[in-house]
């Protein structure tokens, strides 16, 4: 696949961004940045959650729907899509590495007769629209039966790797091996395709269950005698996934950017002076995942903490979140988008302030006080298109009124 210069590409974005009929008028209330920053829509594959709408459709239906959701991101004056191409220790490519996702065909391993991640790049670039292959680098599988993998799947040759918990299979970030292996097998997208960027969504130790261990003793056993306790030893492992991640992309094509988006709470006050005034989860403490470190040391070029609170939320509030992540990337030279929670917005079982279809309008206007923020990302696509509360057209209206140019 021929790649385009930088200046080739933007001439090519900007013209197909002029004829798509996005209109021109002036933003109303707006901040004027949104015409360059971020604009982006995740696009789930894991459990058909948005696409495809199902496994097991043709490769015909399977593209159409694919192509529906990129007109929809042009449509609502996105410039980027996030696409989960990595769901479950698996591949919405011909990897190198791991077996087909079930989530195309419905059988782990069966070819589905086309090439989802190189059509989404052709079709995302010829709209004017960049491409971030999100991968998940941990997860193995939504059960516990090692069984049901594929026979050739890397988790059924090396049984060791794996720990079950929480009702899901998940590789072991604290074996040297299986942080090498996982590295390599989402390389093998960026060695063969030219995505715009890497993406990590927020999953790394997972989320903690009452009364379950995710069992790592043989691993700490082995390797963790250098760290004064368990947790120590756990957020080295994920330090390290993250800066040879990161080294890898840089080496294998450099023009990639390296983003993730971690669970919007790194800290509560109350735990470390450094935190956030909130009382909720705490990625570095229950997930192992120290996401300011990663900001204030430049090892990834952007963050979008899942801010996905509304403005007033008791235990973790948007409008505070807002300007603790903000400060965080002051002065380095990481990047800061806001995930937001489109998936909420009309919910009948979500708080009041999501029935109000000006809620996630009213983030944005928040954000333009914070020139850290460089933009926002929507969870997700299948909201992006239906928008049942209108929210997002409330969005477009109020802050998106100028053609999106590409992120930058």
């Amino acid at each position: 696949m021929r790649r385009l210069s930088r200046r080739a590409f933007a001439l090519v974005a900007l013209s197909t961004l002029a004829t798509t009929g996005a209109s021109a008028a002036p933003v109303r209330g707006g901040d004027p940045r949104a015409a360059t920053g971020m604009r982006g829509m995740w696009l789930a594959t894991v459990q058909n959650r948005d696409w495809p709408s199902a496994p097991g459709l043709s490769a015909e239906r399977q593209r159409a729907e694919l192509i529906a959701h990129l007109d929809t991101a042009v449509r609502r004056r996105l410039n980027t899509v996030i696409f989960q191409v990595r769901p479950t220790a698996d591949a919405l490519w011909p990897s190198s590495y791991e077996p087909w996702s079930q989530y195309l065909t419905g059988v782990q391993g069966r070819d589905p007769g086309w090439d989802p991640l190189g059509t989404a790049i052709t079709e995302a670039h010829a709209r004017g629209l960049q491409l971030h292959a999100w991968f998940n680098p941990l997860r193995v599988a939504a059960h516990t039966d090692p069984s049901r993998l594929v026979a050739s799947h890397p988790a059924r040759r090396h049984p060791d790797w794996v720990v079950a918990y929480g009702g899901q299979l998940h590789y072991n970030p604290g074996l040297p091996e299986v942080r090498a292996f996982v590295r390599e097998a989402m390389l093998d997208a960026v060695r063969k395709y030219p995505v715009d960027a890497v993406h990590f969504d927020d999953y790394f130790y997972p989320y903690p269950k009452p009364g379950q261990t995710f069992d790592d003793d043989a691993a700490y056993d082995a390797h963790g005698g250098a760290f004064p306790d368990r947790a120590a030893w756990r957020r080295d492992n994920i330090d390290r996934l993250v800066r040879d991640m990161a080294a890898g992309i840089k080496k294998v094509r450099p023009a990639a950017r390296f983003g993730i988006s971690p669970f919007g709470v790194w800290r509560n006050a109350d735990s470390d002076p450094r935190g956030s005034d909130t009382q909720a989860l705490q990625s570095y403490d229950d997930q192992h995942a120290d996401t300011r470190k990663w900001v204030r040391e430049n090892w990834i070029d952007y963050i979008c903490p899942q801010l996905y609170w509304h403005i007033g939320n008791r235990a973790a509030d948007y409008a505070k979140l807002l300007p603790w992540w903000a400060a965080v990337a002051r002065g380095t030279g990481t990047e800061l988008y806001v995930g937001e929670a489109l998936y909420r917005a009309g919910d009948p079982a979500q708080a009041a302030a999501w029935q109000d279809p000006a809620e996630l309008s009213r983030h944005l206007t928040l954000a333009g006080d914070h020139p850290e923020v460089r933009g926002h990302v929507f969870f997700a696509a299948r909201e992006v298109a239906a928008d049942p509360a209108g929210a997002m057209a409330r969005v477009v209206a109020d802050h998106y009124g100028q053609r999106a140019t590409l992120p930058r």
